[in-house]
């Protein structure tokens, strides 16, 4: 996205608004609104963003003709902030929030550190790479500016591999089977959730799904290594003792292929809710309640051979956990 120069061209009223807010919007010009309201005037806000006034006030301009409301009142004693104002810097914050994030886990997919940085690798399933660590990084890297944390990407058993061959300090995974040398601890709950595509019969039923027949279902899923699969087995393993599953219909090593292959029509899945969170929001996939409860799962850190993670590796656990992280 541009700068504050590419904000600056002439704009009709938002009568023409048809164009969504995600063609046009500047993250600089968000950047210089949360300033605004965190400063307490155009001037303070335009110098913590390191811009002209004049051109800080030219792009609120814009922004607000393009909104279709104002954003500040203007005085001879300054500028403050209307009420529509006040909303849209929270939906701001939200938006840059979103961005810092993505911003730290782009980073951290890459391998190597700037001058005088210090190289922290991770580990992570799919699933907690996609939906969790990047806030984590985000909130490390803030904590720790000089840290330059490199976010390697497998399945839950590949992931507990490198964590006992030393490859990297500490890692996240979603599998219950983790070996006796491992050390562990849990970082967050998480649910497992049964999702088909509109047209599917399973759409309209009446009542929930007995975990039964889900079994004898073939199912589009992960890999085996995977987390979820093998969060799914054990459930069956622990509710169904010695039931014989249904063969997969399809085996993906990626949350979005089989989101994907399940709104085609392949078939039902079984994936994490934070993977299916926004397909059911957006009605792309519907939600099949299980009899018998929950599939509930753990999501848990893994290292290997030391009581609990420290330096950096500790500040991360920390973080995961809920926890601050400890001054260095």
């Amino acid at each position: 996205m541009g700068g504050y120069a590419d904000d600056m061209t002439s704009e009709t009223p938002r009568a023409a608004r048809g164009a969504s807010l995600a063609r046009w919007v500047q993250i600089p010009t968000l950047r210089l609104l949360v300033s605004i309201a965190d400063e307490g005037s155009l001037g303070a806000g335009a110098r913590a963003q390191r811009v002209a006034q004049s051109n800080a006030s030219r792009s609120i301009a814009l922004m607000e003709r393009r909104l279709g409301y104002p954003l500040l009142v203007r005085s001879p004693q300054g500028s403050a902030l209307t009420t529509e104002g006040a909303l849209t810097v929270e939906w701001a914050r939200t938006v840059l929030s979103a961005v810092d994030q993505m911003d730290a886990a782009v980073a951290a997919l890459t391998a190597t550190a700037p001058s005088g940085g210090e190289l922290f690798r991770v580990g992570a399933s799919m699933t907690v790479a996609e939906y969790l660590v990047p806030e984590w990084i985000s909130q490390l890297t803030h904590t720790h500016p000089g840290v330059h944390p490199v976010l390697e990407i497998s399945n839950s058993r590949d992931v507990i591999a490198k964590v006992r061959q030393g490859a990297v300090p500490l890692g996240f995974v979603e599998t219950p089977e983790i070996p006796g040398d491992v050390r562990s601890t849990l970082v967050r709950h998480d649910q497992l959730v049964v999702v088909v595509a509109p047209g599917h019969p399973w759409a309209d039923r009446g009542g929930a799904l007995s975990l039964d027949e889900l079994a004898r279902t073939p199912l589009v899923e992960r890999e085996a290594g995977s987390g979820t699969r093998a969060a799914y087995e054990a459930v069956l393993a622990a509710r169904l003792p010695g039931t014989v599953r249904a063969e997969p219909v399809a085996e993906l090593n990626g949350n979005a292929a089989i989101l994907n292959s399940v709104a085609a029509g392949l078939g039902p899945a079984v994936l994490s809710e934070l993977a299916v969170r926004q397909v059911l929001q957006d009605g792309r996939l519907l939600r099949v309640p299980v009899a018998g409860g929950e599939l509930g799962r753990e999501l848990r850190a893994v290292w290997y051979g030391v009581r609990e993670p420290i330096g950096l590796a500790g500040d991360l656990l920390r973080i995961a956990r809920g926890e601050a992280p400890r001054p260095r």
